[in-house]
């Protein structure tokens, strides 16, 4: 630890490295990273298709949930808040899957009426 120095009014020190925190940092981005592994070799091991989709959707939520439960703290806070934040996003995923099946349901509807509208 370094002594005091001072440039314009302003007390710099030098700050202790926390091992436990450089250690948490590099667990963090070791776990990331391994998911992101997981998720390029399913890319180009998989076929094309609706399990691919599902795998990568499931990867990317884990993802989504790892930052902000240790990046933005949500890990630490209450059980209320955390639920506060999961049930609406849990919502809003039922209503991105809801909308998809629905438009193609009328995407197919559409081409089917046009389809017998021509003859």
């Amino acid at each position: 630890m370094g002594a005091p120095t001072n440039h314009d009014n302003v007390v710099m020190t030098a700050q202790p490295r926390d091992k436990a925190k450089i250690l948490k940092i590099w667990k963090t981005a070791g776990i990331l990273a391994i998911v992101t592994a997981i998720e390029f070799l399913f890319a180009f091991t998989i076929e094309r298709g609706a399990l691919l989709i599902a795998i990568f959707v499931g990867l990317t939520i884990i993802k989504a949930y790892y930052i902000v439960a240790e990046f933005m703290h949500l890990k630490y806070e209450v059980k209320t808040l955390i639920w506060s934040v999961i049930l609406p996003m849990i919502f809003v995923i039922w209503l991105i899957i809801a909308l998809l099946v629905e438009g193609q349901t009328l995407y197919l509807l559409r081409n089917w009426f046009y389809h017998f509208s021509h003859f």
